[in-house]
């Protein structure tokens, strides 16, 4: 009975935390908004990338699409920090045509800047103690099946570049000082797939370009 009584309780502390997580998307931030043609509006800041939207709320709620704004700024209290999105040109259906739509700066150089874009998908994997209670911004699984993941971007001689987040196509980015990014993430244990890791190594060579 007292084994039951246990089992019970577990279950219950991990529905309130599956049903209590909310990602960054589905929150009001404060906020910054800049149109293209420069006037700002501060409030409190909602985004959907999946729409390339993003509404203000003020007196009331005000929406603006990716093709009237130039960047927005979010405090993300959850996830700690300011960051930064721009609406830039992107060929998202590879036909030739680009359209506006939002990427997240994480660390901008003058030969190399990384971009990302978030995305909620579902995670199959089997949920332990552990797994539940990891940050979801670098891509663990929370409880209710649905983690935070993302796609990552390379701007570098004049183009966005999608990034497979595999090592070869890295050092591909890279190969004027391959060997000394890789001995920057070997000693640091740094992943050529996650937010942190890839945000460092990227710094790390735009700092060896200088």
């Amino acid at each position: 009975m007292k084994k039951l009584f246990y089992i019970l309780i577990f279950a219950f502390a991990f529905s309130q935390v599956a049903v209590g997580q909310d990602f960054p998307s589905e929150i009001w931030h404060d906020g910054k908004v800049v149109l293209d043609n420069g006037d700002a509006y501060q409030g409190k800041v909602k985004y959907d990338l999946d729409n390339n939207v993003v509404q203000l709320r003020g007196e009331s709620i005000q929406t603006f699409s990716s093709s009237s704004i130039s960047r927005f700024e979010i405090f993300d209290e959850y996830y700690g920090g300011i960051r930064t999105f721009y609406s830039l040109p992107y060929d998202v259906n590879s036909n030739g045509y680009e359209v506006p739509i939002f990427f997240e700066l994480l660390t901008e150089g003058e030969d190399i800047t990384l971009l990302c874009r978030e995305f909620i998908t579902t995670d199959n994997r089997n949920m332990g103690m552990y797994n539940m209670y990891m940050s979801p911004m670098y891509g663990a699984p929370m409880g209710r099946s649905n983690k935070l993941d993302f796609d990552f971007y390379f701007f570098t001689e004049g183009e966005i570049q999608k990034y497979s987040q595999k090592k070869k196509e890295l050092m591909n980015y890279m190969e004027d000082h391959e060997d000394e990014v890789k001995l920057y993430m070997r000693k640091n244990r740094l992943s050529h797939d996650t937010r942190g890791d890839l945000l460092r190594i990227t710094a790390y060579y735009n700092q060896l370009k200088e």
